[in-house]
């Protein structure tokens, strides 16, 4: 927090409990307090000095953190897991701050996730009209035509979801083991976006590895690595997202 007065969800975010969408959900549910008071209107703005709780407990202020993991299949995007599942934070057992995933990646899926205690971070790179560049490399059964891929790019219908890509790239064909290796670059991340895109071609994903997070890639990293993410890489990233 800075001396000056700051929106009460934004504070609750940054503080690393919640992202701000699910801030201003518990303030109008009346889950926010401040100084003792339950407070339920979204404008309202609190300083430094003010004491918060949310859902009973008593905000602290913990310094941001960004991490990156490069996940690997058999993974859940979660902090925890009610059948006892690993779980995408078990990778960071000396890591005291409250982090979380930003987005999630499928428990099938492999690659760049990205873990923090910043809401209004993850809010911003969360966010779909944003639109932050992630490649996907998916090994696929059968061997599309080129029309077929084309399809990709005008958008697969879906239930109610249009499921595109701006860019694909054969990478490889393999006509003995019928399999095609593609790399996608999507601008949105709707719930299992590649498997239900490529499904619905009648082209179902064998094997699928995020490679590349906006200005992010997996260079020098092997499954189950994780490193904090520099200064310059989280400007970055913001810049990428705010643009």
């Amino acid at each position: 927090m800075t001396n000056s007065l700051e929106r009460l969800q934004k504070v609750i975010a940054q503080s690393g409990v919640t992202s701000r969408r699910k801030a201003e959900q518990l303030i109008v549910d009346g889950k926010v307090k401040v100084n003792d008071k339950v407070v339920t209107e979204l404008g309202t703005k609190v300083s430094p000095n003010d004491k918060i709780e949310v859902e009973g407990v008593q905000l602290e202020k913990e310094l941001p953190v960004y991490y990156m993991l490069y996940k690997p299949r058999g993974v859940i995007s979660s902090v925890s897991d009610d059948k006892g599942r690993k779980v995408v934070t078990d990778f960071f057992p000396e890591v005291p701050e409250r982090i979380f995933p930003i987005g999630r990646l499928d428990y099938d899926t492999s690659g760049i996730l990205l873990l923090t205690n910043d809401g209004e971070f993850a809010n911003l790179l969360m966010h779909p009209k944003h639109g932050v560049e992630k490649v996907y490399v998916a090994k696929i059964k059968g061997i599309p035509s080129k029309e077929e891929l084309k399809k990709l790019l005008k958008g697969v219908k879906d239930k109610n979801d249009v499921l595109k890509v701006i860019r694909y790239k054969v990478l490889s064909t393999d006509k003995k083991k019928n399999s095609m290796i593609l790399e996608l670059t999507l601008r949105e991340g709707k719930n299992r976006h590649v498997r239900r895109m490529m499904e619905q071609l009648g082209y179902p994903v064998l094997k699928l590895k995020r490679e590349r997070y906006g200005l992010l890639t997996l260079d020098g990293m092997t499954a189950g690595d994780i490193r904090p993410l520099s200064p310059k890489e989280v400007n970055q990233m913001r810049n990428l997202a705010s643009k």
